[in-house]
């Protein structure tokens, strides 16, 4: 799904963007508006989402939907997908950063991929599960399950197909990541419905 992320002012979303801290080293953009065109529907769906501190994720504040051609499919101006929206916009939103250092540039996690479907270059996830990588794993974990939980989309599932491990090894090292502290302001609760 190719989707339009842009800030409330109508501005190119970037790393720029992501002010509001979350975990131990994740930006986010506080609030965002994607768009997202339907070419078969005809039909161009727009959300915007706002973060939600309680929550911990984005909340989807509004939805518009608005035909693009006159012989539109009235159908799907009917359904709204805004979970799936969110879930595409979200790695748009989150910055991090790269290297150590101060003065190490930051980038968005959209940024880091040109696969489409994933969070993480593959190249990362390999490093992330070599023994002896703790901290670098860590920092892995906390990128996907953000990425995942911000979206309202289950984190534990993200972090076992992005890094090739089975349920129980990931739910292992999502809860060492929590325990370190890396996953607050980051929420997602067992058998909530992704309504974006």
């Amino acid at each position: 799904m190719k989707v339009d992320v842009k800030n409330p002012d109508g501005t190119a979303m970037t790393w720029h963007s992501a002010t509001q801290p979350v975990g131990s080293a994740l930006r986010i953009a506080p609030e965002f508006t994607a768009s997202v065109i339907d070419e078969v529907a005809g039909v161009e769906t727009t959300i915007e989402a706002h973060y939600n501190t309680s929550e911990g994720r984005y909340i989807v504040t509004t939805i518009l939907n608005r035909a693009t051609r006159p012989d539109f499919d009235h159908q799907a101006l009917r359904r709204t997908a805004s979970a799936a929206i969110v879930q595409a916009a979200v790695p748009h939103c989150i910055a991090v950063r790269l290297g150590d250092e101060p003065d190490s540039n930051w980038t968005t996690i959209a940024d880091l991929t040109s696969t489409e479907g994933r969070i993480i270059p593959s190249w990362m996830a390999s490093a992330a599960v070599k023994r002896g990588v703790k901290d670098e794993r860590m920092e892995v974990v906390e990128i996907i399950y953000g990425a995942a939980a911000l979206a309202g989309t289950p984190p534990v599932r993200a972090v076992q197909v992005e890094l090739d491990i089975p349920h129980r090894t990931a739910s292992d090292w999502i809860k060492k990541a929590r325990d370190s502290g890396r996953l607050e302001g980051m929420t997602y609760n067992v058998g909530r419905q992704a309504d974006g």
